[in-house]
């Protein structure tokens, strides 16, 4: 148990509500897995983009047309379901996983849809889970050959679970109620890996309360994973059949949506710890040492994510401060240094400056390509997965540099 931890909240029915949530949206706070930001409701105060205020981003260049300075235009490559999102690729780049709630269903389920970086388009999907329960944060194993998720689907309630779910929803069409995205920390979830077809599931979690926001080491032979075994979200890494589990953050507050590093010494993740429910970005060892936060403020800033080749780090951010603001959430990107024993970032850098969520960014294995999860398609679109080809010389030129460590920029 944490020191000074506060009670050990109930297994059944725990929710959060962060500020970090997409009603039109989706998901988790995995990082593997996805929280995604909230949409405010319908009576929010109108939305304006807005500069988020932390530790000297770099200034926004022709205002509106930011995003045209760095990327090409996004083109949406996932419909049909009643939203999606949280994309990863697989090895190879000939495939995309992601959840997306179907048609007729109240959660999340796993899918994988063919995907072409020369001519990116919808595709149809295979539903990889079950068709039953909560899901979330699926990825590829190196090789390639299978797919790590977590399910719900053995939930020995699952029929009043569902029940319950589909006649709020109704409740909601018939009364035209929006509700602010909550992801809940469903105490069923367990983590599995399947073959791409669904077939050969293997169950790699059985503990008391929630498992899941999961993901594997770049060689394949361990899985870092997020877990309320000890009485609040913290994160775990196993070898990759689920064995010779140890616990490597220990703090109040959630800890999520953890990746490792493309040489696997670092993990990055997402925390509440300093003030419940505004993410922060975190850093730190593998072996849980050297934790270090990148971000801070009066924001939200979660889904950090690993280019493959540059020492860049990118993730959601949005500013809180102003409450008669309806926060914007964009991707920002920040470039890092490291000597394997401290680790240090600067400046974010705005990619993207559209009045929708932008949330959940990924890149391509060879680094060429960005998929997020966004509502681009008007006021009342849902969640689904975007890609563009991000200008990479144009971001290398305009990141800030890493301030030297002592300096008046990194004591900021």
């Amino acid at each position: 148990m944490h020191n000074h931890a506060p009670p050990r909240p109930p297994r059944a029915g725990r929710w959060i509500n962060l500020v970090v949530a997409c009603s039109a949206a989706i998901f988790c706070p995995g990082a593997g897995c996805l929280w995604m930001p909230a949409s405010p409701a319908a009576d929010s105060p109108s939305s304006k983009p807005e500069k988020e205020p932390s530790q000297g981003s770099a200034p926004a260049r022709n205002g509106a047309d930011l995003e045209a300075n760095y990327l090409s235009a996004p083109i949406k490559i996932t419909d049909g379901l009643t939203k999606a999102g949280e994309g990863y690729f697989s090895p190879d780049s000939s495939r995309i996983c992601y959840q997306g709630v179907p048609q007729g269903y109240p959660f999340y389920q796993i899918y994988i849809q063919p995907f072409d970086s020369q001519a990116p388009r919808i595709a149809t999907p295979l539903c990889i889970s079950s068709g039953r329960g909560r899901t979330t944060c699926s990825w590829f194993s190196p090789d390639g050959k299978r797919l790590l998720f977590a399910s719900s689907h053995l939930d020995p309630k699952l029929d009043t679970t569902e029940a319950l779910a589909r006649a709020q929803a109704e409740e909601d069409a018939r009364t035209g109620r929006r509700r602010r995205y909550q992801w809940d920390f469903d105490p069923q979830m367990e983590i599995f890996t399947a073959a791409l077809d669904g077939s050969n599931l293997r169950r790699l979690t059985d503990s008391p309360g929630y498992d899941a926001e999961c993901s594997y080491s770049p060689d394949g032979k361990r899985i870092v994973f997020v877990s309320d075994r000890d009485g609040d979200a913290d994160i775990y890494i196993a070898d990759a059949d689920g064995t010779n589990v140890r616990q490597i953050t220990n703090q109040p507050g959630y800890d999520g949506g953890p990746f490792f590093s493309p040489d696997g010494r670092w993990i990055c993740y997402r925390t509440d710890r300093v003030e419940k429910d505004l993410l922060q970005v975190h850093v730190l060892r593998d072996d849980g040492s050297a934790d270090v936060a990148l971000t801070a403020g009066q924001g939200v800033r979660w889904a950090p994510y690993w280019h493959p080749t540059k020492p860049w780090l990118i993730w959601t951010g949005a500013d809180h401060s102003d409450p008669t603001q309806r926060p914007n959430y964009d991707l920002w990107v920040a470039r890092y240094e490291t000597d394997g024993d401290t680790f240090r970032a600067g400046p974010p850098l705005r990619l993207t400056d559209h009045s929708g969520a932008d949330v959940l960014p990924v890149f391509s294995p060879d680094g060429e390509l960005l998929m997020w999860t966004a509502s681009r398609d008007g006021e009342r679109s849902t969640s689904q997965l975007w890609l563009s080809r991000p200008n990479l010389e144009a971001i290398e030129n305009d990141l800030p540099a890493v301030p030297a460590p002592g300096s008046a920029e990194a004591n900021r």
